[in-house]
């Protein structure tokens, strides 16, 4: 599956609350999402729109290694 060019920030901190993410800190114009469901973990991500493809990629990658699937499959969850 494709990275979507077109993500905001806010969107992929929604799409990221439907995987057990929450925002937790908003320090200027990036935001700290959260969560405790594999381990705890935390990751950040600018508020623009449109987010830089490779911004995407290793937020998703850091997101998957710690959930412990694919990246794939984590786009399929939340954007799918």
């Amino acid at each position: 599956m494709k990275l979507p060019h077109d993500l905001s920030g806010d969107d992929l901190a929604k799409a990221l609350g439907r995987v057990g993410y929450r925002i937790t800190r908003q320090p200027g114009s990036h935001l700290r999402l959260s969560t405790e469901s594999a381990s705890q973990h935390h990751v950040t991500i600018p508020a623009h729109d449109p987010l830089k493809v490779g911004t995407l990629a290793g937020i998703l990658g850091d997101v998957s290694a710690n959930l412990q699937i694919s990246r794939e499959e984590l786009l399929r969850r939340p954007f799918g």
